[in-house]
């Protein structure tokens, strides 16, 4: 009697399709979760065979599975049915999933090879002579598929920020750093793309100039971003978390909970301790961070503290050899790991026994571009199929997260007070109304401050969210800003590297420039940017003060990041000046003045989150001053002194915060009391859209009612324009998530008809905007 299985497509058109299985060929061959090759059509496909026992399809006759590729399940029954889940909740299909987030070679058709190493043709596996003689070999382990190996892409990076000694007729030169620049470390493939083939001339005359250099990877794990932390035994508080969580992960049940911690109070040895307890157990640990520089630092301290686990990192940042390694060790590998990593670890093809979210409560965590989803999400989904645990850890956790903590939906530990001798620092608003800046952006006592800190040989961090030189550019002749053409927003001026860059869609103009509107060639920046707050900075401050800058802008270079941050944490620079990428997770004993430039901004985006996350970037760059002998002080410069949130700041109080801010949620109708998603419609800019949307917006609000969902809009969106295309939006609210799913799918339907128009749908957004 004839077998038939189903088989989960990896490549368009990403079906599950029925397959009978080769009588021909034993049953042992055969594992659910392995790779398989398929025929479709007059081709081959790569497959995971999801079920080898399903009825047979009525009214079709089915082609045989070809031959397998893996010899053990590459997938655990538990990841096939993450994967099903998450299809249904992002209401795309699986196979669809799987492609984005497994390596490229991976999904590729192998190379079988015999024995002797001859090539075998896909063809004759199918029908050859060789088929039971091959098949005797795979099953002795002598006849093997060759998954090609990615070549190790060849990687450039800028080895000094612009000016640059290039003489001005050297264009292609100039055109690839200015590129380089821009977009930070880049492969020769996208070189080559960009550029055409005519760039390796001048690449090869940078190279040999020592402006350009070839690197192995963005990011040197090994490179150490701090000072090795001191061994310490653990704290009352800290040691009765662990017992707590402990007892969560041993009950074979899956369970989530929160570790509350005001900062500075020993969350790290807190994970450090559970994962060395996890892998005694032989079970898998994922420790996550939200960006690369927290999750380098964590890899360090992991494999400081466990020297003798098996501790792999990963990050969208690696190569996709790295990459593809990775996915290959771990599916093959019995022996418990642990994997250090950004969210997409979360896709890695093992089971965890314990998954750590740190800094839990961040926007990174969100992926909002492709495959939408939310890492916490995913991680419940990962621990749901292994019986583990979710560990988040937060001195500012997201809202919808305490809000569960507090009503009991999760367990919750806390670590009130910080390690040792040192207090949280002391906060104290600047009203800028009644003390304008006259020292630069600083107001006279802040400046007096900071020129205290510096004469006494103490550390200061300056924060202010917002990188560039100036973040518009004015046109003295007509009186207006220069724009991007594709966004229709402000571009900001880079002075150093001259230019003008839209940091939505990275189109540029070299600076100086005539004004695109009137021609006139007088222009005033208007506000400040990281780089001309470092600029007034060394201009200020004695000559001698070492001042380091750290943004997206000079973390470009490879290496760039881990070496301001290695050489603050040596205390080789007095004044570090940055975005919020220096406000959460990094330790520096020396730093006892924390200097905010801005608090108001991003306090009064159109976003219900706005207020919550200005509060957490604030508390946690206030969290980075004291944490030495020293006590620490904290200057927030405002406009707006009245706003409920600086009460709660200048006091440490996440829950009197969180209080307020839960109880106008529930006023308003946001989450944690509705599910919330936001559709986003986008068209061509040249294209009408007065008719499409009022169409669109007549139908879905006529069935909207009939499913319990409240519609708000359509609407355009507060970036009306981006990338060249029209925005629109519509917020959908209901009690429950088939309700909006269900809803969207009919969105899809009612625009599936129409030319060049997109739909995207992303279930409890992080941006609004």
């Amino acid at each position: 009697m004839r077998e038939f299985c189903s088989v989960l497509l990896l490549s368009s058109p990403y079906s599950v399709l029925a397959y009978s299985m080769p009588e021909d060929l034993p049953r042992q061959m055969w594992h659910v979760g392995g790779r398989v090759v398929v025929p479709l059509g007059k081709s081959f496909r790569v497959g995971i065979l999801t079920d080898a026992n399903v009825a047979e399809p009525e009214g079709c006759v089915c082609k045989d599975v070809l031959w397998p590729v893996d010899r053990t399940p590459f997938f655990s029954a538990g990841y096939l049915d993450f994967i099903r889940d998450l299809s249904i909740r992002q209401m795309d299909a699986a196979g669809k999933i799987l492609a984005r987030v497994l390596p490229a070679a991976l999904r590729d058709l192998p190379l079988f090879k015999t024995r002797e190493g001859v090539a075998v043709r896909l063809g004759d596996l199918a029908e050859g002579d060789a088929r039971a003689g091959l098949s005797r070999d795979w099953m002795a382990g002598q006849f093997a598929p060759h998954i090609c190996t990615r070549r190790q892409e060849r990687l450039f990076s800028l080895t000094t920020e612009p000016p640059w000694p290039v003489r001005p007729q050297a264009t292609a030169q100039l055109e690839v750093l200015r590129y380089l620049d821009v977009h930070g470390v880049s492969s020769a493939k996208t070189l080559n793309g960009h550029f055409g083939k005519n760039v390796s001339q001048p690449l090869r005359v940078l190279l040999q100039k020592g402006l350009v250099r070839e690197v192995e990877s963005h990011f040197e794990p090994d490179e150490v971003c701090a000072p090795a932390a001191e061994t310490f035994s653990l704290t009352d508080e800290q040691q009765q978390a662990v017992e707590g969580f402990w007892e969560l992960l041993t009950d074979h049940t899956p369970r989530s909970a929160l570790l509350f911690g005001v900062t500075g109070s020993g969350k790290t040895a807190v994970y450090l301790e559970l994962a060395r307890r996890c892998l005694c157990l032989g079970k898998h640990v994922m420790l996550l961070a939200p960006e690369v520089g927290i999750a380098l630092k964590l890899y360090r301290d992991v494999r400081e503290a466990l020297p003798e686990a098996r501790v792999r990192l990963f990050h969208g940042y690696l190569s996709p050899s790295e990459r593809q390694r990775t996915f290959m060790e771990l599916a093959g590998q019995a022996s418990a790991s642990i994997v250090v990593g950004t969210r997409s670890s979360l896709f890695l093809p093992i089971e965890p026994g314990l998954v750590i979210l740190d800094e839990e409560h961040d926007a990174s965590f969100k992926q909002d571009e492709g495959l939408i989803y939310q890492a916490r999400e995913l991680a419940y989904g990962r621990i749901t199929r292994s019986g583990g645990l979710l560990l988040m850890g937060s001195a500012t956790p997201d809202v919808k997260v305490f809000h569960a903590a507090r009503n009991g939906g999760i367990a919750l530990k806390r670590l009130p007070n910080r390690v040792g001798e040192a207090r949280l620092p002391e906060v104290r608003l600047v009203d800028l109304r009644v003390e304008p800046p006259e020292h630069g952006p600083f107001a006279t006592s802040v400046r007096d401050a900071l020129v205290a800190a510096v004469h006494a040989g103490e550390q200061v961090i300056i924060l202010h969210n917002r990188r560039g030189y100036a973040p518009v550019l004015y046109c003295e002749t007509c009186s207006e800003p220069v724009k991007c053409p594709h966004c229709q927003v402000s571009m900001t001026l880079h002075k150093r590297r001259e230019l003008l860059l839209c940091h939505y869609c990275g189109y540029s103009l070299l600076f100086p420039l005539s004004c695109p509107g009137c021609k006139g060639n007088e222009f005033l920046p208007l506000g400040s940017g990281t780089e001309r707050l470092e600029e007034f900075l060394r201009d200020d401050l004695p000559r001698d003060t070492k001042i380091l800058r750290l943004d997206r802008d000079t973390s470009r270079r490879a290496g760039s990041m881990q070496d301001t941050l290695a050489a603050f944490a040596r205390q080789e620079a007095q004044i570090l000046v940055g975005t919020q990428m220096l406000s959460k997770g990094h330790h520096f004993p020396g730093v006892t003045l924390v200097v905010v430039v801005d608090g108001d901004l991003g306090l009064n985006l159109p976003d219900y989150r706005a207020t919550e996350r200005s509060f957490q970037m604030l508390v946690q760059v206030a969290g980075r001053a004291g944490r030495g002998e020293k006590n620490g002080r904290v200057l927030i410069q405002t406009r707006n002194p009245g706003h409920y949130c600086w009460q709660f700041v200048r006091e440490n109080d996440y829950e009197g915060f969180f209080a307020r801010e839960i109880a106008l949620r529930q006023v308003m109708g946001y989450p944690p009391f509705v599910k919330l998603a936001l559709v986003r419609i986008s068209l061509p800019f040249d294209q009408p859209d007065a008719e499409l949307i009022n169409a669109f917006a007549g139908r879905i609000r006529a069935v909207c009612p009939a499913a319990g969902v409240r519609v708000l809009g359509p609407a355009p969106a507060p970036l009306a324009v981006l990338r060249g295309r029209k925005r629109f939006q519509c917020l959908l609210k209901a009690d429950s998530w088939p309700a909006i799913r269900g809803v969207c799918a009919e969105m899809r339907k009612m625009l599936a008809g129409e030319k060049n128009v997109r739909i995207s749908v992303d279930l409890d957004p992080m941006d609004m905007l």
